[in-house]
């Protein structure tokens, strides 16, 4: 058995200091159903595990497990394979209760700090969206760091979407009706992605985004040691993504760095107070409306990163995705 407090790569890396005395501008107060849930993370045990990461990543699936609640259900679940010239893509369509011919669709990219998550670890957020969009959902399993470093896991995403609008009439898809999600390191993903593609999606999500691989932020300094992240092994993810030099100065592996947003798509962007990627996303979201893009941001006070998944303790995983919910609607109608 090991447990691991202090050393976790992604969601659930708690650190091993008291998360209370963590400074800001005044003393940080967590509220009790936060401070539940972080008593819940440090008491989660992985029972085997080959190295670090390995561990990490099942900490993550059992962490999402846990705290997502009851799993709402939806018409039809499928898997199936998306041929490349290289490589198959796994994903998974979900279809929402009621779903029709013609419907809207929602390219979903899974956060996990660019080395974990996948299905088990979204199926709840991603039957929640179904359902309050009546969209269908596109879940791109795509490959990670370290074994498959940048551009890997965006060619996927990329290479995805595509095939999703390139066969929208035979998933019974408006192809005028498509937009994107992503979460975390997935809002990274996605950002890279519309700045390419995004004139052809009504629309943009991106869920507590990581932009910069700096964590020079203020909001770094601050929850350095969490709660939910921790500076080290954020650095130390960034450095799996990032195999060269060249790839830390690529706009499409460090969104921060993009310059221009033409392409880019109306966005809403959902932010944690409690989140060492705060300050990233509002600067992320401040370069957009600096192009002259719509964006609207949204601050979900007293919240921690990762709260989409914990649904199960946290009535504002359901009050986000009612957000997203009417940002869709509202897009899809123009």
């Amino acid at each position: 058995m090991q447990k691991i407090i202090g050393t976790l790569l992604i969601l659930g890396m708690i650190s091993c200091k008291n998360i209370s005395n963590t400074k800001r501008e005044t003393k940080m107060q967590l509220t009790p159903k936060i401070t539940k849930v972080l008593d819940h993370l440090q008491k989660i045990e992985v029972f085997e595990g080959q190295n670090s990461l390995d561990i990490s990543r099942k900490h993550y699936e059992i962490m999402a497990q846990q705290l997502s609640g009851t799993k709402e259900p939806v018409s039809i679940i499928e898997e199936l394979s998306i041929p490349t010239e290289s490589y198959e893509i796994p994903v998974r369509i979900y279809r929402p209760k009621g779903t029709t011919t013609k419907s809207p669709a929602i390219i979903y990219i899974h956060g996990g700090w660019f080395i974990s998550g996948g299905y088990e670890t979204h199926d709840a957020i991603a039957r929640k969206l179904a359902n309050a969009t009546g969209a269908v959902i596109l879940f791109v399993d795509y490959r990670l760091a370290p074994e498959h470093p940048f551009p890997a896991g965006l060619n996927d995403c990329k290479d995805a979407t595509k095939w999703l609008i390139h066969n929208a009439e035979k998933l019974g898809v408006d192809p005028q009706k498509i937009g994107i999600i992503g979460d975390s390191a997935g809002g990274t993903l996605a950002t890279a992605l519309t700045t390419q593609l995004g004139n052809q999606l009504k629309f943009q999500v991106l869920i507590y985004p990581a932009s910069d691989n700096t964590l020079a932020t203020q909001s770094w300094e601050t929850y350095k040691d969490g709660p939910v992240l921790n500076k080290e092994w954020g650095v130390q993810a960034w450095k799996w993504y990032l195999a060269s030099e060249e790839d830390k100065n690529n706009p499409f592996a460090v969104p921060i760095l993009i310059k221009d947003f033409k392409e880019t798509p109306p966005t809403l962007v959902l932010l944690a107070e409690h989140d060492p990627l705060r300050d990233e996303g509002e600067q992320l979201a401040q370069h957009m409306k600096n192009s002259g893009i719509s964006v609207k941001t949204s601050l979900y006070k007293d919240m921690v990163h990762g709260f989409m998944h914990m649904g199960g303790i946290l009535d504002e995983t359901q009050a986000a995705i009612e957000e997203i919910a009417a940002f869709t609607s509202e897009n899809l109608e123009k």
